[in-house]
């Protein structure tokens, strides 16, 4: 064997022990990088139709699920269904507002996009409390989300 072709044999070995200390040193550090994802199902909501999309508000309080019979489900974060609304069958997305005021509603065979303006009822109960006029006399309380 003459110096050269030992040499490159020598260079050969040098050059695939890098190599494979290389892959070696990827698959090791490849394993410590990547951790296990622990994960269970916390909640699952029995709906009457398919779902076809979802939204949450922003303080998380609320969930939308809009259905393939074009009705959007409204829950609470505990699951509790707290009302429906019919915005019809062609519908086939939904997006919260950034403050949770408004629901975009768009119909991609329509060519439609609905904003639909959200305004929750709240029962107070005032029992016990001081009160002037009749018991059953609607009060309206208006929040303004805006007052600086």
């Amino acid at each position: 064997m003459s110096e050269d072709t030992a040499f490159l044999g020598g260079n050969m070995k040098s050059r695939f022990l890098k190599f494979f200390f290389s892959i070696l040193f990827i698959f090791t550090a490849a394993s410590i990088c990547f951790a296990t994802v622990e994960w269970q199902i916390i909640q699952t909501l029995n709906i009457d139709a398919s779902p076809l999309d979802m939204a949450v508000s922003p303080d998380g309080r609320t969930i939308y699920v809009l259905t393939e019979d074009g009705n959007i489900y409204i829950y609470s974060a505990d699951g509790t269904l707290k009302d429906k609304i019919h915005i019809g069958s062609q519908v086939d997305h939904i997006k919260i507002g950034p403050k949770g005021e408004r629901l975009f509603v768009s119909s991609r065979h329509n060519k439609t996009l609905k904003v639909i303006t959200l305004d929750f009822i709240y029962d107070i109960t005032t029992s016990g409390a001081p009160s002037k006029g009749a018991k059953d006399a609607a009060v309206i309380i208006a929040v303004f989300s805006d007052f600086q």
